[in-house]
């Protein structure tokens, strides 16, 4: 046996994963008597598994990745050259494809800069994370190292990532975290109800008010940086109410705390311009990203400064620890930003940004739609391709329904051929938020099929 699988043997390619793939975020013991989910192919917003099934892949890979759709043989062809000509080099040198990238990615992020190349959206936070140490033994004694995180907000996997994991559940089990890691209220106006002291009104400006707080009593001397989603994922799809980021950039710049916005989820395309915060007219000095950057073909991530936090590190070239002293290994790979380059100028030609915003507005209002047939639903939120529906079981209350209830709606959308996400061990008792996150190629039908399965999901689980 040389270990081989035929393509054709699906059966001995179950088994082999049976045997010994550990999947991600996955309980394992049902595998004993049922088969793992094995993705054979992929076209367009279409997949099909190992029993030929074909499903409308309505979260991109399943977390929010293949935004260009599957089978792009431009990135493929683009990688596969890229490979045969130099598939590597420590970063510590530059490529080729590296410093094109990056000379494109900086033209759509004014006010920016430098590009620090990595391999995925936890290490690219784990970077912005050590700088900011970093500048704070530099420049204020060690004492603003804090990093201010938000409840609900999601920043990766790694332990100084968990540190700053606004997901409960996440980190779970995974304690003791790295010290100077504090987190600050979210800005959740759905459930503003369950906030001591916040007002009908300018909820967006208290909501903000409230990270000020937190400044106040940890002492402003000692926060060294501020980490947001400009629109919260996996801890419910969450879209900052109006008059929050404003503030939120006043309060940095008074403090002055670097602003790190984490596009990891959000970034190159999917809420319906190049990056979120560029809804909203704030400067950030960190942005990092990953999933989307390259549509999947390749990994790649990417930890984004300002002009200002790159000076800091070569201001004393005669000081042997004044550089950023960091290596990424795969982040001298070349297959990311050759599929990177491609992928942002599919965007470009095919003007996807544009159908991202205009399926986006039409996808929520069907949803809306949804939500007046369905007592169930009881909120709608999100911005471009990147949608929630959280389920309550009484809308006076808002109390949420039992989240094995929306797991089922789930599945009823996969026994249709819909693949659904839904938020996952992640908020404790809150994880009851539809995810909705098509290509950003969908079209109109596309996101028809989707809500249609939805719909008839709902009613078979709640009446």
């Amino acid at each position: 046996m040389d270990g081989t699988l035929s393509p054709n043997d699906i059966s001995r390619v179950v088994e082999a994963d049976r045997a010994n793939v550990w999947h991600h975020l996955v309980q394992h013991k049902p595998f004993e008597t049922g088969a793992p989910r094995i993705i054979i192919e992929g076209r367009g917003m279409h997949v099909w598994d190992q029993a030929g099934k074909e499903h409308i892949d309505g979260v991109s890979g399943g977390v929010w990745t293949v935004n260009l759709g599957y089978g792009r043989e431009r990135i493929a062809n683009a990688v596969r050259d890229q490979l045969i000509k130099l598939p590597y080099f420590a970063g510590a040198a530059g490529t080729v494809p590296g410093a094109l990238f990056a000379e494109k990615l900086i033209d759509k992020m004014p006010g920016l800069s430098r590009v620090y190349y990595c391999n995925s959206g936890s290490e690219a936070n784990e970077k912005a994370f050590k700088m900011v140490r970093q500048i704070a033994q530099k420049r204020h004694g060690g004492r603003k190292h804090k990093i201010l995180y938000r409840d609900r907000d999601y920043h990766g996997t790694t332990i100084g990532c968990l540190s700053a994991g606004g997901q409960d559940e996440r980190g779970a089990q995974y304690g003791p975290f790295a010290p100077g890691f504090v987190r600050v209220p979210h800005c959740l106006e759905y459930r503003k109800h369950e906030q001591d002291g916040a007002p009908e009104e300018h909820y967006g400006e208290w909501a903000a008010d409230q990270i000020e707080q937190v400044i106040l009593r940890e002492g402003p001397d000692t926060v060294g940086a501020l980490c947001l989603e400009p629109v919260t994922a996996g801890g419910g799809v969450i879209v900052a109410p109006e008059g929050y980021w404003p503030r939120v950039q006043e309060i940095c710049r008074k403090y002055d705390i670097l602003l790190h916005i984490d596009e990891v989820v959000c970034g190159v395309g999917r809420t319906g311009t190049w990056f979120g915060y560029q809804h909203h007219g704030i400067e950030p000095d960190f942005v990092t990203m990953a999933k989307g950057v390259a549509s999947g073909y390749a990994a790649i991530a990417c930890c984004v400064t300002s002009e200002r936090v790159f000076e800091m590190f070569k201001d004393d070239a005669e000081d042997p620890l004044n550089h950023f002293r960091d290596i990424s290994t795969f982040g001298g790979c070349t297959a990311g930003p050759a599929a990177a380059l491609e992928t942002m100028a599919i965007i470009e030609d095919e003007d996807l940004l544009a159908n991202t915003r205009a399926m986006g507005d039409y996808m929520h209002d069907q949803l809306q739609a949804l939500a007046e047939r369905h007592a169930v639903i009881g909120d709608v939120r999100g911005k471009g391709l990147f949608l929630g529906a959280e389920l309550v079981a009484d809308r006076d209350s808002r109390e949420p329904v039992d989240e094995k209830l929306a797991g089922q709606v789930v599945a009823e959308c996969n026994a249709q051929g819909v693949i659904i996400g839904v938020t996952n061990r992640s908020v404790p008792g809150r994880n009851n938020t539809l995810c909705f996150s098509p290509a950003l190629i969908a079209t109109r039908d596309d996101i028809d099929r989707i809500v249609a399965a939805t719909d008839t999901a709902l009613a078979r689980v709640f009446g």
